[in-house]
């Protein structure tokens, strides 16, 4: 990500979201994101955040993920509620306008069972 202000990218994205810090070096940061990274960086990019962009990211419990992120002052887009497709999901946005997906995945849902035979 090539955020506006980078410093604000990165504070939202460790203190608010809580993401771990895998490195940093100057002018970025790299979060552990699952089993992936995210690099916030101040270089190589206008700051524009294209509206078709989200990211996805799995949680344990949407709800009270979202009662957290409430209470840091997240902008909510869309409160969680369960999709068609059996996940739970809800969005926020972080600070350059970035939609980001908070998803649970329920005990019940086909992608916790092992269905190999």
């Amino acid at each position: 990500m090539r955020p506006r202000d980078p410093e604000r990218s990165r504070a939202f994205y460790r203190d608010v979201l809580g993401l771990a810090v895998f490195r940093e070096f100057p002018g970025g940061t790299v979060f552990f994101l699952g089993q992936g990274l995210l690099e916030v960086a101040a270089h190589g990019g206008d700051g524009s955040a294209p509206g078709s962009t989200s990211l996805y990211m799995q949680v344990r419990d949407v709800r009270a993920e979202f009662e957290v992120l409430r209470s840091r002052g997240v902008e909510v887009l869309r409160e969680p509620k369960i999709e068609p497709w059996g996940l739970h999901e809800g969005w926020i946005r972080d600070p350059d306008g970035v939609r980001i997906v908070l998803v649970e995945i329920p005990a019940d849902h086909p992608l916790r069972r092992d269905t190999r035979s």
